[in-house]
C-alpha cells in the first residue's frame, strides 16, 4: 500500500497521501478535522463564500481510502463539521452518502472544540477512544504516549531548488501522531509553532501528504503562520 509505515506503540501504521491513518492489524482508518459543511456555514453567517463542493470533496477522498483499505472501522477525529448547525444543515444527499460509507462498518465520531459530534447522524460519539496499546483524541494531551489526535491541521512548508512547497503533515514522534486535517478548505498550523514543537519531540518527522508522501526531519524554524 502506498503510504508511509512506521511504529507506535508497538502498532504498525500507515500515513496515507490522502491525510488518512490506516493501522492494518485492526484494519482501522483514522481521518481527522473532516469540517464539513464549511462553505455552508459561511454563507449562513454572510462570511465571504467559498465554492459549494468542499463536502463532496471531503466524502469522496475518504470514499477512496475505504476502497483501497476495506476498512472495517473508521474514526473520525473531532471537528467533522464545522459547527453543530452545518451537521443539521448537511444537504440530505450528503446525509446518505455517509450512511452508505457507515454501512456494515464500526463507526467513532470523536468529539471536536467545532462539534460535539453529529448525534443524528449514525455511528458512536465519544470523547476519546483507546484501542490499546494506542489512544484516539481531538486535541494531544503533553505527556501522554501511543495517542493519535488532530486538531491543530499540521503544515509544512520547504524551500525546494529555490521555490516552495507546503503541504498539509503528519507529524509523528515515539509518543504520539497529529494528523493533518483531512477536509477541504481547511487552514493549518505550522510545524514551527510553539504549541506544535512543545508537543513534538526533538527526533520528530513531519510526512508531507500529496500526490506522494514525503517525510523529512520537523521543521522548526521560524515562519510565517495560519493558524487552523
Amino acid at each position: 500500500m502506498d503510504g508511509y509505515g512506521f511504529t507506535l506503540a508497538g502498532a504498525a501504521l500507515t500515513a496515507l497521501p490522502s491525510g488518512a491513518l490506516y493501522w492494518e492489524a485492526r484494519n482501522l482508518l483514522c481521518v481527522s478535522d473532516l469540517h464539513l459543511g464549511k462553505a455552508l456555514r459561511r454563507a449562513r453567517l454572510g462570511e465571504p463564500p467559498l465554492p459549494p463542493y468542499e463536502t463532496r470533496d471531503t466524502l469522496t477522498r475518504l470514499e477512496s481510502d475505504l476502497r483501497r483499505t476495506g476498512a472495517a472501522t473508521v474514526i473520525c477525529l473531532g471537528d467533522s463539521f464545522d459547527d453543530s448547525a452545518a451537521a443539521a444543515h448537511l444537504p440530505d444527499a450528503e446525509k446518505l452518502w455517509i450512511a452508505k460509507l457507515q454501512a456494515g462498518r464500526r463507526w467513532v465520531w470523536i468529539e471536536g472544540n467545532h462539534d460535539p459530534g453529529p448525534v443524528d447522524l449514525g455511528g458512536a460519539h465519544m470523547a476519546e477512544l483507546p484501542v490499546p496499546p494506542l489512544c484516539f483524541r481531538h486535541i494531544a494531551h503533553a505527556g501522554q504516549s501511543g495517542e493519535i489526535s488532530g486538531h491543530y491541521h499540521p503544515k509544512v512548508r520547504l524551500a525546494l531548488k529555490g521555490c516552495g512547497l507546503s503541504r498539509p503533515a503528519f507529524l509523528i514522534d515515539s509518543d504520539r501522531v497529529i494528523l493533518p486535517a483531512f477536509g477541504t478548505y481547511t487552514g493549518g498550523l505550522w510545524s514551527d509553532d510553539p504549541v506544535l514543537t512543545g508537543l513534538m519531540r526533538p527526533e520528530a518527522i513531519a510526512v508531507l501528504t500529496g500526490a506522494m508522501v514525503h517525510a523529512v526531519p520537523m521543521p522548526r524554524a521560524e515562519r510565517s503562520r495560519q493558524r487552523p
